[in-house]
Parts: C-alpha cells; sequence; structure tokens
C-alpha cells in the first residue's frame, strides 16, 4: 500500500451498487406490513443518501406508527439482506475505479448508512469485499449523513488526516458530510436530476449525468492528481 496516495472513502447505496431498488421493495413491504400502503418511489427517492434509522424515524412519524424504531429497521434489515442476496448490482464503472485505486495501491474503505452486516453481505456477493477491508456504518458512530461522522471514522481507522482522503458520493446529504469532514468529493449523483442541488457545489468533480456519463480512468486520474489550486477553480465535469 503506497501511503503517499489520498485513501478513497465509497459510499455504498447507489454509489458503488444499485441497491436502491432492494432498499425500495424493503421499505414499502415493512410499511405494508404496518398497515401503510402505496409507498412510492417518488417518495423513496426523497431518502436516498440518509441512513436507514433516520429514514424509518421520518416515516414513523409520517404515518403515525407506534412501533419502536429498532423494530421496524430490524424488520427491514431483515427483508433487504433476503433481497440483496438475490441480487445486487455493482456499477461496472465502480468496479473498474475500485480495481485500479486497489492495484495502484490506495487504502480504500466503505462508509455507509446501511448496517455492518447489509455492508459486509454486500460487499461479499458482489466480489469487492477483498479490495475494501475498512468498512464504518452510521450504526457505529454517534450521527449518519449529512453529519462527517462516518467519514471521519474511516479516516481514523485507515490511520490518515480527512485532508488526505477522498470521498466517492451519489447524494446531497454524502457530499455534504464529506465537505464537513473536510474532505475532497467525487460526486456521480445516482438521480441526475438532482445535480443541481448546493450540496453538490462542493464537490471538487460532478459528473452531471450521473452513473450513465462516468469514466473511471479519468476518475482515478483526478483522485490522484491531489487538491485542486483554488485559483483554478473546482474542476467540475459537467459530463
Amino acid at each position: 500500500m503506497n501511503h503517499a496516495l489520498p485513501a478513497v472513502i465509497f459510499d455504498l447505496d447507489g454509489t458503488l451498487v444499485d441497491s436502491e431498488p432492494n432498499y425500495f421493495e424493503a421499505t414499502r413491504q415493512v410499511l405494508a406490513a404496518h398497515g401503510v400502503h402505496g409507498f412510492t418511489w417518488e417518495r423513496h427517492t426523497d431518502f436516498i443518501g440518509i441512513g436507514t434509522r433516520e429514514t424509518l424515524d421520518a416515516l414513523r412519524a409520517e404515518h403515525g406508527l407506534g412501533t419502536p424504531v429498532d423494530v421496524l429497521l430490524a424488520e427491514k434489515n431483515d427483508c433487504y439482506l433476503r433481497l440483496a442476496r438475490r441480487s445486487t448490482r455493482v456499477f461496472p464503472g465502480m468496479r473498474t475505479l475500485v480495481e485500479l485505486l486497489h492495484g495502484a495501491g490506495h487504502r480504500l474503505a466503505v462508509a455507509s448508512g446501511s448496517s455492518p452486516t447489509t455492508i459486509d453481505l454486500v460487499l461479499g456477493t458482489t466480489g469487492l469485499g477483498p479490495w475494501i477491508p475498512c468498512r464504518v456504518s452510521a450504526e457505529e458512530v454517534e450521527r449518519g449523513k449529512p453529519a462527517p461522522d462516518v467519514f471521519l471514522e474511516a479516516a481514523r481507522r485507515l490511520g490518515v488526516a480527512p485532508r488526505e482522503c477522498v470521498v466517492v458520493e451519489d447524494a446531497p446529504p454524502g457530499a455534504r458530510a464529506a465537505h464537513r469532514a473536510g474532505m475532497r468529493c467525487l460526486a456521480v449523483p445516482y438521480l441526475p436530476e438532482q445535480a443541481d442541488d448546493p450540496a453538490f457545489a462542493t464537490a471538487g468533480l460532478l459528473v452531471h449525468e450521473g452513473h450513465r456519463a462516468f469514466d473511471p480512468r479519468a476518475a482515478h486520474d483526478w483522485i490522484t492528481r491531489g487538491p485542486v489550486d483554488p485559483a483554478r477553480g473546482a474542476g467540475i465535469a459537467r459530463g
């Protein structure tokens, strides 16, 4: 491992893997089991990038559910794990980026709102696990995204300063968390229509059209090039 290279911290859901369809279905099934029907994909997208506990807290309040959030959380995690074991798709460009970074000797981590069990299962199922041994769940820190806690904990476990890290994110709360952690951010919006969200303005590299326009080799070059001189601008990619 080359410790002169920046460490790279990946978000998991919507960044490395297209897990949002499974999360949507898990939430829909859990809500339906508690008498709440009609949960839509459009409503689900309001929670992309936000931790599972925070999502369920909001939905519990919205629908006046009396079930404790810990019970809902356990039910959703069980449902999601069943779905994830069947099928979890890695974004091809992200797999290539991980391979390039691992081959060059970068230290890699995942920092996610998912549970530790979920992170391990998804990385194992997709074959990414051996390349990304360092994993941090929002359940292991005080606050989830947009707070910086998961990214700061990942940096601590990797043994590097925040300024030596690059975060790869797909959602505005994650981009905001990276900025608050004092880390560079490569943003690839899961929902391209969110690319103009003010949180993405803090990203050093923003791929406006999302995964369909993502170039892993260009991303690798940007990561290894180091911080951009502020006088020259942030290096925004308009995709």
